[in-house]
């Protein structure tokens, strides 16, 4: 059974409401996201005080998404608040206030715990074993150090970009002045951290900020996949973007492709300080991670239910499979039909050709989602899965190896192979086009003896002679149409290896 949750999340620079659908197996999706820009920073005053129209500002978001969770039927809420109203000297009596007005009981996180959720989103939504994260929101910025998956160290910092711009900045772009002030502060602080210095690990990057990098770098370049979930720049590109926009106005800075408008005063400041901590850290690249705070939360709550020992890639097929609603009884069959290829290719001495167990698991996630797009489309369903699967975020992959499965779970010929991998030839050797090819071609071979989706075939033996291969299949039922199939299909397979192969049913 599935039910709503939402996650207000009081930040120094948006407050923001998301609201997910839970099912049972723990999982959560992303149906909602709205968020006001209302700098709660600029009504922390001098002496550390939240004014009191800061605090009406507050209360007024806060009752305009009462009635969006009422709307949408949510009755679990949580309301978590971080840096401003944590530095806030008044900030009992805000916690008072805000109760007493809308109802919500505020959660205050400490420093610890908003950079635990921060961690805790990163190791739950990407592979990566080794690595920093960073979380830089409006007025704190959270970091942590894991390895084999476990937190070991953390710190927050009392600035974010909005503050550094409020503290710093007195027009619209900072000045060099400005900007060497700003770094000295912010290398102040970094001398108090030696664990970050020189881990030559990636450095993940959460929030609004390392966002708007991505898109920027991603519109610079005309990337080709939509999400930036695990989208991966080198260092020179963060330092390509800072380099450029310290030379533009703030009207100029506004119009660019991938930034958020009301981002482009505090941009700068943002870049200044991860430009900073990847030359300190020497970051092998920087990725970014979508899923960060308020995902944390939901994880940690999880994580006190059932824990699944499903991978992430494997949770997230089980995601798409419901979604498409895809025959799991025929995903396992193409498996089963596919590895008894496989271990004759290995086998065979005159092929060279070798699948690694890596290519193994690869083509059976591909199985699990082989031509989904045919839900949508029959005609189409390749190129509805290749457009599906390339550009839909897929926990644990890189969007390079996301593009590979997609290709895979796509293939139907030599033709299209090429036509999908047009913008990406470059990321593949054309050793790994060909194995790409390969495994799609075992799979249509594996799809056409399974075409009734009946499971007819109950084993199947390959011999070699002369460089031919006979394939005895042995059925439990009418056999007419796989028959049929196979025979339209079996030429991809024949190409890439040069055997002619023959079928034989009974």
């Amino acid at each position: 059974m599935e039910k709503k949750v939402g996650i207000i999340d009081i930040g120094s620079n948006t407050i923001r409401l998301v609201i997910y659908v839970q099912s049972q197996e723990r999982s959560f999706k992303e149906i909602e996201n709205i968020k006001m820009g209302v700098r709660l920073r600029t009504y922390l005053n001098g002496e550390k005080i939240l004014s009191n129209e800061g605090i009406a500002l507050l209360i007024n978001t806060l009752h305009s998404f009462q009635l969006l969770l009422h709307h949408y039927k949510v009755t679990d809420a949580t309301c978590i608040a971080t840096a401003t109203i944590r530095q806030a000297n008044n900030r009992e009596s805000i916690l008072q206030e805000v109760e007493s007005k809308t109802g919500f009981t505020l959660k205050l996180l400490n420093e610890y715990e908003e950079a635990f959720y921060g961690y805790t989103a990163v190791v739950q939504s990407t592979d990566i074993e080794e690595g920093i994260t960073v979380d830089m929101g409006g007025g704190s910025t959270e970091i942590t150090y894991f390895r084999n998956r476990k937190l070991l160290k953390y710190c927050s910092l009392p600035f974010g970009a909005l503050s550094l711009k409020l503290d710093f900045i007195k027009g619209s772009v900072p000045t060099d002045e400005e900007l060497e002030q700003m770094l000295q502060y912010v290398g102040m602080h970094l001398e108090d951290i030696p664990w970050l210095l020189n881990k030559n690990v990636p450095l993940i990057g959460m929030g609004g900020s390392v966002r708007n990098f991505a898109q920027l770098h991603q519109h610079s370049i005309d990337y080709p996949l939509a999400g930036i979930h695990q989208y991966e720049m080198d260092v020179s590109s963060i330092e390509g973007i800072r380099t450029q926009l310290r030379t533009l106005t703030l009207p100029e800075i506004q119009k660019l492709e991938g930034l958020s408008k009301e981002r482009a005063d505090t941009i700068l400041p943002s870049l200044e300080v991860f430009n900073l901590l990847l030359n300190a850290s020497k970051a092998t690249k920087c990725v970014v991670s979508k899923q960060g705070l308020r995902e944390g939360v939901l994880y940690s709550r999880n994580s006190k239910e059932t824990i699944s020992s499903m991978s992430l890639v494997e949770k997230s097929i089980e995601d798409i499979k419901k979604d498409f609603y895809i025959d799991t009884g025929n995903s396992r069959q193409m498996i089963k039909i596919a590895n008894v290829v496989i271990n004759h290719i290995n086998k065979t001495e005159n092929l060279k050709e070798d699948i690694s167990n890596a290519d193994r698991q690869l083509l059976e996630q591909a199985a699990c989602i082989f031509h989904l797009g045919k839900y949508l489309n029959d005609e189409s369903s390749s190129h509805h899965t290749f457009y599906l699967l390339s550009n839909r975020s897929i926990l644990g992959l890189s969007h390079y190896e996301r593009v590979k499965l997609a290709l895979i779970a796509s293939y139907k010929g030599k033709r299209t192979f090429r036509q999908y991998i047009e913008p990406f030839k470059d990321w593949y050797t054309q050793g790994e086009q060909k194995k790409m090819r390969l495994l799609g071609a075992i799979l249509k071979v594996a799809q056409s003896l399974n075409v009734t989706k009946r499971n007819v075939v109950d084993d199947i033996k390959i011999s070699s002679k002369n460089g031919d291969w006979i394939m005895d299949i042995r059925c439990n039922d009418d056999y007419k149409p796989e028959e049929y199939r196979i025979e339209k299909q079996k030429k991809h397979l024949e190409k890439l290896l040069k055997i002619s192969l023959t079928p034989n049913f009974y």
